[in-house]
């Protein structure tokens, strides 16, 4: 059975909320829309205090290329445009709305029909992707349009979308799958045609048997749609190893794209929306967030509108256990703890993940024994305790040297480190302070 190359670890699944269904989230009292919900340049505001708008309302326009538009989830009047704490713990522009009702835009399809048929040509597809305000739901929230528009130097050969969701308690992607099959097939059958390839590969690791068959009994209808069960290891819904295991090619060092190998890959999260915007005139305004934890009453998968706080997903699946030490948005290996639960909910937001006292204690790191496990480990084949020691020490020009741009914060190399060293965040802030420096440097040239 398939899989990538280099490093990967096996962390316990926890697939907790694995079989429970998609459910509405309730909506919320005030909705807060983040403006920066993807990777570019922030969303700029198009509403004031005191202007009244439905669910699909564009709220807030792109502020360019690499940027997403971002709609409204709610009905109601805005309340004022303020900062808000983000998943970061940083404050950021948003826009407060104060929730009326649930009137939604006329112009998008709410019937449960499946559309098949899609007459639009390539450019006109990725013209109401980005009117949509589609990113990458898988994590990255990179814009999809410009995902979808490589260089005029490269083509694409094949489109990889990523079931994998190998992050441990996650499930939302799988609840996606079960739960949306026809509209997946149906995205991936219009991004087949936004890129203008003849071949597609689904990944799933052999984990989600069920949805391994439902794939493949229903893609046998569709042109070139291929379903690929793929071993069980982590980090491969990472796009780099995920294009490693599926296409057998290795995308070069940054600056290189995963198209410069010819593959685009993206997100089963983010099809889903493509098949919404391009079928049913549905911008990105809504996702599923799974909340999850051991100590958790009811850990569930919630279909939630953005901008929903995740205090109010927490008190849905039984509310705030006793024993919980740390809260992360996202899974326990690439997530980060939340500097509070009023954080609202974004287009990057796959999970809430709530760990218990025990669980979250870190342990005290002792001095590295030299073991080179996190070199074996490392799914980009760099030196994680090298890039760690050089960043502790404040040679950014070392670690430059060293790669360390290329590493995928991945967590694989602190997640194996027998001496418990903080590995991963002397990388991230490595990666902080040469990501500055290579910014800079640009604006120079």
């Amino acid at each position: 059975m398939k899989t990538f190359r280099i490093g990967g670890v096996h962390p316990e699944g926890n697939k907790l909320s694995a079989r429970k269904a998609i459910c509405k989230a309730a909506l919320p009292e005030q909705a807060v829309f983040l403006l920066l919900q993807h990777i570019g340049i922030q969303a700029i505001p198009i509403v004031k205090k005191g202007d009244m708008v439905k669910v699909g309302t564009k709220i807030a326009e792109s502020g360019g290329f690499v940027s997403a538009p971002v709609f409204s989830s709610v009905s109601g009047k805005v309340n004022k445009i303020d900062n808000a704490i983000d998943a970061s713990g940083y404050r950021k522009l948003a826009i407060f709305i104060d929730v009326e009702g649930d009137e939604w835009e006329k112009t998008i399809d709410r019937t449960p029909d499946l559309v098949k048929e899609c007459c639009l040509t390539s450019e006109e597809i990725i013209e109401k992707i980005k009117d949509a305000g589609v990113v990458g739901m898988g994590g990255a929230c990179f814009p999809t349009h410009v995902k979808l528009t490589p260089p005029p130097m490269c083509k694409a050969e094949c489109l990889i979308v990523n079931g994998v969701e190998c992050e441990p308690y996650l499930t939302a992607d799988y609840r996606l799958m079960l739960e949306k099959t026809d509209e997946i097939l149906v995205g991936v059958a219009i991004l087949m045609k936004a890129v203008k390839v003849n071949k597609a590969y689904i990944g799933i690791e052999n984990n989600k048997l069920d949805a391994i068959r439902l794939m493949k009994e229903k893609a046998s209808a569709y042109f070139g749609i291929e379903i690929v069960p793929l071993r069980v290891k982590y980090p491969q819904g990472g796009e780099k190893q995920l294009i490693d295991a599926i296409i057998h090619r290795r995308v070069p060092a940054p600056p290189a794209l995963p198209v410069h190998v010819g593959a685009i890959v993206q997100n089963v999260g983010t099809v889903f929306a493509v098949y919404e915007a391009v079928q049913k005139n549905k911008p990105l305004f809504e996702r599923v967030v799974t909340v999850t934890g051991k100590s958790l009453t009811r850990p569930s998968n919630f279909l939630t509108r953005i901008g929903t706080p995740m205090s109010q997903l927490i008190n849905a699946a039984g509310g705030l256990p006793e024993d919980t030490g740390k809260i992360i948005g996202g899974g326990p290996m690439m997530g980060k703890a939340l500097a509070t639960v009023e954080v609202p909910v974004c287009k990057g937001t796959s999970g809430v993940l709530l760990m218990s006292e025990k669980d979250s204690r870190r342990m005290i790191p002792q001095p590295c024994i030299r073991c080179a496990k996190c070199v074996d480990v490392c799914p980009m084949g760099l030196e994680p305790y090298l890039l760690a020691t050089y960043s502790a020490h404040g040679d950014w020009e070392r670690v430059e040297h060293e790669m360390i741009m290329s590493c995928i914060e991945c967590g694989s190399c602190q997640f194996t480190c027998p001496s418990f060293r903080p590995i991963l965040d002397y990388i991230r802030l490595g990666k902080g302070k040469v990501g500055g420096i290579i910014r800079i440097r640009n604006e120079k040239k």
